[in-house]
């Protein structure tokens, strides 16, 4: 069972309606930081094992807890204590208790998540920033430069432009992409949750498969130049951007990665220096096995609660921890979360519903129950 118990920071404190680490309940919610991730979903194994010692003395199935403080930052610690306690963590596949559902009115199991994969870069020009009106027209602005390589990177509707970023991607079936089709999504509800005007990306794909199954190159950061009250004529010496991209199977994030950075390089405009920094976190991109005993548990635990079977969904995020695993230790993860995405963990105001509590209480326990009759 993996769960985590950090957070992140609740800036901005000012748009709290309650404090963020004083839990307070309102309208059927539990309001505070960390109590959707992971802190709320985590603490239902434990509820839920403390209850069969007290009245079993044992647990239906054998299971071993792994919960960490660093996920929030991107596990660094997590992968050296797995390989170094691979005999102590031996198991048949992980329970993850973190994670989503991705809808309050529809049960759901997530199967798959994006990998990632990122670097920095900075553009140099002059040694420092100049005087627009004595140099401006005999050298390079920095700034010019970073946004003619930043457009470089994608076509006008947002594919990637780096030479074999797509290469090794493998793309949905007909029955994928029917699955795909037949969940209940709708572009204008979208719309409105995000507010943009419009969606946008590759053409010939719908906006749930751009999101869920298709790579992206998204520019994160792009800074430089004054940015100060009022004007100042200078030519910026150097600008800066972030990039980070998602992957999908079987791309690789180091590949990926060097192919990014070759394009930047191949593209770099004359009168600047392009520097890269690779320190950004790589994950593989992740598939839970259609027949996997772990899935086949969880649907059948999910239906005889809701009384409707759960929809199989991804994630375009990335789950590292599920790519550790399988990785180092040769285990899928079954994510069994019952946050729901809405939950607006990461922003003010994060809640935890209480009736999924104690649902997730009743799965919990019905899982390790059947997981214990089919070993």
């Amino acid at each position: 069972v993996y769960g985590h118990y950090d957070v992140q920071p609740p800036d901005p404190l000012d748009a709290w309606q309650s404090p963020p680490f004083a839990p307070q309940i309102r309208d059927g919610r539990l309001y505070a930081r960390g109590v959707s991730d992971d802190k709320g979903p985590m603490l239902i194994p434990i509820k839920v094992a403390e209850a069969f010692l007290a009245t079993d003395g044992r647990l239906p199935v054998n299971v071993k807890f792994l919960f960490e403080g660093e996920e929030e930052i991107g596990s660094p610690s997590l992968e050296p204590f797995i390989a170094a306690h691979t005999t102590l963590l031996a198991a048949d596949y992980v329970l993850s208790a973190d994670g989503a559902m991705w809808r309050v009115d529809l049960p759901s199991i997530t199967v798959a998540s994006r990998g990632m994969a990122g670097l920095e870069f900075t553009l140099t020009g002059a040694a420092k920033d100049l005087h627009s009106g004595r140099h401006g027209g005999a050298v390079a602005n920095a700034l010019h430069a970073v946004a003619e390589l930043v457009a470089s990177l994608h076509t006008s509707d947002g594919r990637a432009a780096v030479a074999g970023f797509y290469d090794e991607v493998v793309g949905l079936t007909t029955d994928e992409r029917a699955a795909l089709a037949a969940l209940p999504f709708d572009d204008a509800d979208y719309l409105a949750q995000t507010g943009a005007p419009a969606t946008f990306g590759e053409a010939g794909y719908t906006t749930l498969e751009r999101m869920w199954a298709r790579p992206t190159l998204e520019i994160n950061g792009l800074w430089g130049g004054y940015q100060g009250e009022g004007s100042k004529t200078v030519i910026p010496h150097e600008a800066h951007a972030k990039i980070t991209c998602r992957l999908v199977p079987d791309q690789d994030p180091a590949e990926i990665t060097a192919r990014v950075a070759r394009h930047l390089e191949a593209h770099t405009p004359p009168g600047v220096r392009l520097t890269i920094r690779h320190d950004h976190q790589e994950a593989l991109p992740y598939r839970l096995p259609a027949g996997h005993a772990g899935l086949q548990v969880a649907t059948q635990v999910l239906a005889e609660l809701y009384g409707t079977a759960p929809v199989q969904v991804r994630m375009g995020g990335t789950l590292p921890v599920s790519e550790l695993f399988q990785r180092l230790l040769g285990i899928y993860t079954v994510f069994f979360s019952f946050s729901t995405a809405d939950e607006d963990f990461h922003a003010p105001n994060e809640f935890f519903r209480l009736d999924r509590l104690k649902e997730g209480l009743v799965a919990w326990a019905r899982f390790w129950e059947l997981a214990g009759i089919q070993e």
